[in-house]
């Protein structure tokens, strides 16, 4: 016959099978993807865009370096496909996401739902009406205040400038308005003949500048474009039609043909945005909070005015 356990001996043996049993991890590490790796989900703005390419390409590295793997998503500029991806990732349950906003208030959802879901998210580059885990990029009043200052000098404080303006509600675009807006403000000799959106894009800027050398004919004296995608646009359409050469041309980010085109003398500034140490230091950032470690929630990267002066120092970097 067999004998009963003591009441004690089975608190025993359960105890023992609790502690055995621990193997899964514990609440404060990181999920991976099961071979031991972070995971994380990237969302961004546009792929199309050299860039958001490039931004793209410094968080690869700093992934590579790491040990992190990266889930990559191109929203082609709409808000709302970026926050079904940004769903997606929640779904996939990785470890971080990374979003370049398209736009300051579309694309807040995202950022709501990825912290209402306990999964950490880092902006770059661009920002959300609703407040991500942690910031990383510059700030874009200061690219529009550079390039602008620099069109004042070049025309001594006085003439008529239009302002290609990047996607509609995107921070860059409301920033950089605001940023060259507040110089306008303060040089009364400056005239804004108009304003308009190409969209970040190329040839939308080249279609654009065709219109405003109709509209406005000689009146034109600078271009003021808020990213260096519009600012070639321009600088393709003037020196089609041969006025080139009595218009000053201004961009942002210092994409590596922007440079050249600095360098060559036909574009006259661009303004040099970090696309290296935005990515890298967002992916950084994203790595430290998975692993519980201390981090800045937000960092701004300075702006750099880049002329024929100092344009070489900036091609080596591209």
């Amino acid at each position: 016959m067999q004998k009963r356990l003591e009441p004690l001996v089975w608190l025993g043996i359960i105890a023992v099978l609790a502690l055995n049993s621990g193997c899964a991890a514990p609440p404060s590490e990181p999920a991976g993807d099961g071979r031991g790796k972070t995971v994380m989900g990237v969302s961004l703005l546009n792929l199309s865009s050299e860039f958001i390419v490039l931004l793209n390409r410094a968080m690869e590295r700093k992934a590579g370096e790491l040990g992190v793997r990266l889930i990559v998503n191109d929203a082609q500029r709409s808000a709302e496909k970026q926050v079904q991806q940004v769903e997606g990732f929640i779904a996939q349950k990785v470890d971080a996401i990374i979003l370049n906003p398209c736009e300051q208030a579309a694309s807040s959802p995202a950022v709501d739902q990825a912290r209402a879901a306990g999964i950490p998210i880092v902006n770059v580059n661009s920002e959300t009406q609703s407040a991500p885990t942690a910031f990383v990029g510059s700030r874009d009043e200061e690219s529009a205040r550079l390039a602008m200052e620099y069109v004042s000098r070049r025309l001594e404080g006085r003439g008529s400038v239009v302002m290609m303006e990047g996607f509609l509600g995107q921070t860059a675009q409301l920033k950089r308005r605001t940023g060259a807006m507040e110089v306008f403000s303060k040089q009364a000799g400056l005239q804004l003949l108009a304003a308009q959106t190409a969209e970040w894009d190329r040839a939308k800027a080249v279609s654009l500048m065709e219109n405003w050398i109709q509209s406005f004919g000689p009146k034109i004296q600078a271009v003021f474009a808020q990213n260096d995608e519009m600012a070639m646009g321009a600088l393709l359409a003037l020196e089609q039609t041969g006025q080139k050469s009595r218009v000053v041309v201004v961009g942002v980010d210092a994409i590596a043909d922007a440079l050249q085109a600095v360098k060559d003398g036909r574009l006259d500034a661009t303004v040099f945005q970090d696309a290296e140490r935005q990515g890298g230091t967002a992916l950084e950032i994203a790595w430290k909070i998975v692993r519980r470690q201390a981090y800045d929630s937000e960092v701004y990267i300075p702006f750099q005015l880049v002329t024929r002066e100092n344009v070489d120092s900036f091609l080596r970097q591209r």
